[in-house]
C-alpha cells in the first residue's frame, strides 16, 4: 500500500511489548531509527536491537539502505 508510511507508525506505537512483530526493524527514508518522545526510551532499544543483529550505523545514525530496498 503505497504512502502509507504514517498507518503503520501508527499501528506500530500500539503494539504491546511482549509483541513477536520485529518492530524494531521499521525505520524511516532516510535510514535512521524515528524518534518519538512517546515511546518512553523505544528508540534507544531499537536501536541496540538492530545492532544486536548486525546492523551498523554510520556517523549520522544511518544505515545503508541500498541492501534492504524491495524491487518494485
Amino acid at each position: 500500500m503505497p504512502r502509507r508510511a504514517r498507518l503503520v507508525g501508527r499501528v506500530l506505537q500500539h503494539l504491546d511489548s511482549t509483541t513477536k512483530i520485529p518492530w524494531h526493524r521499521v525505520i524511516n527514508a532516510k535510514g535512521e531509527v524515528s524518534c518519538s518522545l512517546s515511546r518512553n526510551g523505544g528508540d534507544i532499544v531499537q536501536r541496540r536491537l538492530l545492532e544486536k543483529e548486525g546492523i551498523r550505523f554510520d556517523n549520522k545514525g544511518r544505515l545503508d539502505l541500498e541492501p534492504c530496498r524491495w524491487l518494485d
